[in-house]
């Protein structure tokens, strides 16, 4: 099946336990770490900032490159990213031998654009929106015959990232909620759909920035909207719209999409630091912001911690900004 052409239906388990058995060897199978003591409730950190390429998104990457025809790996594949997905890409082509091109915002972290060359893509600067991005890695594929690898709205990249849903009930068996970051949201919809489809008292609750928060008005529009600005101190959570694929797993499969504040997003990342030894990037600790103010309920809760690519000298400059 052409890559571009895997349909648009909802992902099922099968599809997700058939994407953890694919992405298995590219993957680790991340720790899940109890820091009630520290947050004063029942909350574990799902650490995807462990993965390789520091973030999530190695998932969708490798369940979409390992189904690729071997022509299509040959040929090469292209992505539009602020920086994590970017990465991932490069280290799953790298590894089943598949040429990477990137195609990066001209503001994106140089801890992202460093990653993604050191994994061997080619990365090339377009704009600072999704959108400039995304037209540009078409014009770059059709030029080139690459083979497209869309950053969430694809359903092969949705049942990958639907894996970390598995391993959240495989390692909390009892888990109450799960708080999941919502950028274009690939990692809402996966992880929903294999929580929801296991276990649907699970309640799943959607974290986006105030400032870019694309899918929450999509859903109170009942159907995807695209924000005239997004701004936030979380750059991997500012799609300016999110997929159709992924709106439509939402709807479907999400509970309810909560904000936070950049000042919260920002005292998360400390606290993260200082209080459980994670390092993690301001769109990583989105969710432990929620956690922080008491979104989740009183049950057992989990935050996905969806990235870490942030520098010590980037949370040190957090600190003295005295944003929190």
């Amino acid at each position: 099946m052409n890559a571009g052409m895997a349909g648009g239906s909802l992902v099922t388990l099968d599809d997700i336990r058939a994407a953890a058995r694919r992405v298995a060897a590219g993957t680790r199978v991340t720790p899940l770490v109890d820091v009630s003591a520290a947050a004063g409730r029942p909350l574990f950190l799902k650490c995807e900032h462990l993965q390789p390429g520091g973030a999530f998104k190695i998932r969708g990457a490798c369940n979409m490159v390992a189904q690729l025809t071997a022509d299509e790996r040959r040929r090469g594949v292209v992505t539009f990213s602020s920086g994590n997905h970017g990465q991932a890409l490069a280290i799953a082509a790298r590894e089943l031998g598949a040429p990477a091109v990137v195609v990066m915002p001209t503001t994106a972290p140089q801890i992202k654009v460093d990653g993604t060359r050191a994994a061997g893509a080619e990365v090339i600067f377009a704009g600072t929106t999704s959108v400039e991005r995304r037209q540009r890695a078409e014009a770059v594929a059709a030029e080139r015959g690459l083979t497209m690898v869309p950053p969430f709205d694809h359903p092969w990249i949705i049942a990958g990232q639907g894996t970390a849903g598995l391993e959240i009930l495989d390692q909390l068996p009892d888990v109450a909620a799960v708080l999941v970051p919502i950028g274009g949201g690939g990692l809402a919809a996966g992880v929903s759909a294999a929580l929801k489809l296991s276990r649907p008292e699970i309640r799943v609750i959607g974290v986006e920035p105030s400032g870019a928060a694309a899918m929450k008005a999509s859903m109170e529009a009942g159907q995807p909207v695209t924000l005239q600005r997004a701004h936030s101190v979380a750059d991997g959570l500012m799609p300016v719209r999110p997929g159709d694929l992924t709106f439509a797993h939402v709807r479907r499969f999400v509970d309810e999409v909560v904000t936070v504040e950049d000042t919260q997003i920002v005292d998360a990342v400390l606290w993260l630091f200082d209080r459980a030894g994670v390092r993690a990037e301001p769109s990583g600790a989105a969710t432990v912001a929620a956690a922080l103010s008491g979104a989740g309920g009183g049950g057992p809760l989990v935050a996905i911690v969806s990235g870490g690519n942030v520098s010590a000298a980037t949370i040190q400059d957090l600190r003295r900004q005295g944003v929190s």
